[in-house]
């Protein structure tokens, strides 16, 4: 691996992790699945904007047909739009702890469920890693975090480790952002019909807000989505996916610089613990 490609992946997981801090800005001004709707259309549509641009047109293979249902309704409806509820009532730290054991529980399913190769190695990364979950929330739960927020976040992170599960990643057939931009916007129209059924609304233009708001479109919505598939092109997926064991530490650190959220021992601890047994899992499942 090159220097080029960690530093693309240094930026990536940046990126990402700092999702969940602008989320929870953005759902104090906002109800979350209506911003959250109204942030996917826009994504959607630059998305695909873009990718005509690049020359990537309409027509798409059956699996990347299933891809874009499939995903626009468990990442972009069910993850995040749980994740966005979730922030109303708990710390962005403790839903990016929550959102980054993903891979675990893809390994963990895909082994229990499956059959899938994990190895020794593997097996001691799930330990850790769900050990180092388990030791935040039980943290953050006995100092008062919210029950119901935790839980959904639970939900989320399970709705798109299925998802992964149940449809590999078809971004070998190219047509790759006409596919993420149509994903968003399949999530768009669920999240915007919950929205209107459930939610009230309600909007609080205010600075926060506004520069929350853009930066999702922007920043995690649209520039970590290209730099990922560049990353992929230079290195390989399963690699890449190795850099998802610094979510967690970028993902505390952001949020405690942003918001002043506090972290202690035991939660700098528990990190560390997750950053380890995801990049067990990860390095073995590169050598499976």
């Amino acid at each position: 691996m090159d220097v080029r490609a960690i530093a693309m992946g240094l930026v990536f997981s940046l990126m990402w992790s700092s999702a969940f801090a602008t989320a929870r800005i953005i759902v104090a001004d906002a109800p979350p699945l209506y911003a959250l709707a109204c942030r996917f259309a826009i994504s959607g549509l630059l998305a695909v904007i873009v990718a005509r641009a690049m020359g990537q047109d309409w027509r798409l293979t059956r699996e990347q047909g299933r891809s874009v249902v499939l995903f626009g309704l468990m990442q972009n409806a069910a993850y995040l739009g749980f994740n966005f509820m979730a922030l109303q009532w708990v710390e962005a730290s403790l839903a990016v702890i929550i959102a980054a054991s993903m891979p675990l529980m893809v390994a963990a399913l895909g082994w229990l469920l499956r059959g899938d190769k994990v190895g020794r190695l593997g097996v001691a990364g799930l330990v850790a890693g769900f050990a180092g979950v388990a030791l935040i929330m039980g943290t953050r739960v006995e100092g008062g975090a919210d029950h119901l927020g935790v839980a959904l976040c639970i939900g989320g992170a399970l709705a798109l480790a299925v998802a992964t599960l149940t449809l590999r990643s078809a971004s070998g057939q190219g047509n790759m952002l006409m596919v993420v931009g149509l994903q968003m916007l399949v999530g768009s129209a669920a999240l915007g019909v919950l929205a209107l059924a459930f939610e009230t609304p309600r909007l609080v233009l205010s600075p926060a807000f506004m520069a929350a708001f853009a930066y999702q479109i922007f920043v995690p919505g649209l520039a970590a989505t290209l730099l990922w598939f560049a990353l992929v092109r230079r290195i390989g997926a399963v690699r890449a996916a190795t850099f998802h064991f610094l979510n967690p530490f970028f993902g505390v650190m952001i949020a405690a610089g942003l918001l002043g959220e506090r972290i202690g021992p035991l939660d700098l601890l528990g990190v560390a613990v997750v950053a380890g047994g995801i990049l067990a899992v990860q390095i073995s499942r590169r050598a499976a």
